[in-house]
């Protein structure tokens, strides 16, 4: 498979009709027995841990990247999720059989493999994961950042169908955000939830990604359901909008020594706009200006024709560009009607991240091409993208 020459349609069946997405990721190093320990280290003491952790850091990204030893693939929900999605964009386009069977493929899956023990239906990263020095979630972790893209790929194929065939499942994923996710700060109009279903942090885009996730739900519920599902975004909302800083950025959560980087902002922005089109949001329209604006004034960088990983950071980074970055920014510059902008950054990803040997994650601060064909991060929100832009033109054109 060369990826340059195929076209839109091509590149994405390439990737999605298959029985297996298992795929390298990003975190493999992390995942090992060696790297877990150093990453919990490096966050209960970030002096004693900075060594090591840039020891193994340099080890992943410059020596083994491409042989991968001591790593092992695996499959991940969002990739099965977005795979769905995508496909699903494509049917709309073009009706087909096959792909519609491919899309079934991916949901059924993710039905088999759901978090366990939990009142709702959700889904984790699948692997143990040291995210700072109070929490380390377990690899049966459900989480609000990744839930959603199942519901959005269920409640998709449920509107395109009609079947019924997900229903079920819908249901169960509204009562993980109404029953597992925990409130952990309120005011009269706003509440601010976990990011599991521990009472563990306030991440601003897992509150976005709740009030979604309750938003997509609504046309599935009873009555007294879809207005407290009405409710409770409303207020997950305000949370947001209270927290947008007055450059239309927002850190990405409420501790000291956060960060602002491209795809979360980009997320963020994306999930008010996809709600408000939903359910009546004020001030949500300027949120999503401004917000978007922003991305574009502070992390785009005109002569690359790029989006950067950062306009604020709280570590130091190997990467100079990220096609998450740019995946996300372009599926947004098309949301909110501007294709020809996701056109030519579109353009610039081909150029940058995509060779005769597939479709590259990052480029390293040296300016060589890392992390071949990592699906989760971030090939399939590329593609996802990718599907957007053509779900909005015409088979010729695409």
């Amino acid at each position: 498979m060369n990826p340059t020459i195929l076209n839109s349609e091509e590149l994405i069946q390439s990737y999605t009709w298959t029985t297996s997405l298992e795929t390298d990721d990003p975190y493999d190093v992390w995942k090992t027995a060696l790297g877990f320990k150093v990453k919990h280290l490096y966050n209960n003491n970030q002096l004693l841990g900075l060594l090591p952790a840039a020891v193994l850091n340099v080890f992943d990204t410059y020596v083994n990247n491409s042989a991968r030893m001591f790593y092992q693939k695996q499959e991940y929900p969002i990739v099965r999720a977005l795979a769905a999605q995508t496909l699903l964009n494509l049917y709309q386009k073009q009706p087909s059989e096959t792909t519609l069977g491919w899309v079934k493929c991916h949901l059924d899956w993710l039905i088999e493999n759901r978090c366990n023990g939990y009142n709702g239906y959700g889904w984790g990263l699948g692997f143990e994961y040291a995210v700072d020095a109070n929490f380390s979630y377990s690899r049966n972790t459900p989480f609000s950042t990744m839930t959603p893209y199942m519901l959005e790929a269920f409640v998709l194929y449920e509107n395109i169908t009609e079947e019924g065939r997900y229903r079920d499942a819908i249901l169960a994923i509204y009562r993980f955000f109404s029953e597992d996710i925990q409130v952990l700060d309120s005011g009269d109009d706003w509440i601010a939830t976990s990011y599991t279903p521990m009472k563990d942090r306030i991440v601003i885009n897992a509150n976005s990604y709740a009030l979604l996730a309750h938003v997509l739900c609504m046309p599935f519920l009873d009555q007294p359901q879809q207005q407290q599902a009405a409710d409770r975004a409303r207020k997950l909302y305000r949370f947001v909008q209270q927290q947008q800083q007055e450059d239309g950025s927002w850190m990405y959560a409420l501790k000291d020594n956060s960060f602002i980087d491209c795809f979360h902002s980009c997320i963020v922005v994306k999930n008010l706009h996809k709600a408000s089109q939903e359910l009546v949001l004020p001030g949500a329209e300027e949120c999503v200006s401004s917000g978007w604006q922003y991305i574009k004034h502070a992390m785009f960088d005109g002569n690359a024709g790029l989006f950067r990983r950062f306009s604020v950071k709280n570590k130091p980074g190997l990467v100079k560009f990220d096609l998450y970055d740019n995946a996300e920014a372009m599926n947004l510059a098309t949301l909110l009607g501007e294709p020809q902008f996701a056109k030519q950054l579109n353009q610039q990803i081909r150029a940058t991240f995509m060779t005769e040997k597939g479709i590259y994650s990052q480029i390293e601060a040296l300016g060589s091409k890392r992390n071949l064909n990592f699906l989760r991060w971030a090939v399939m929100p590329y593609l996802y993208a990718l599907s957007c832009g053509i779900s909005q033109t015409s088979p010729t054109n695409a």
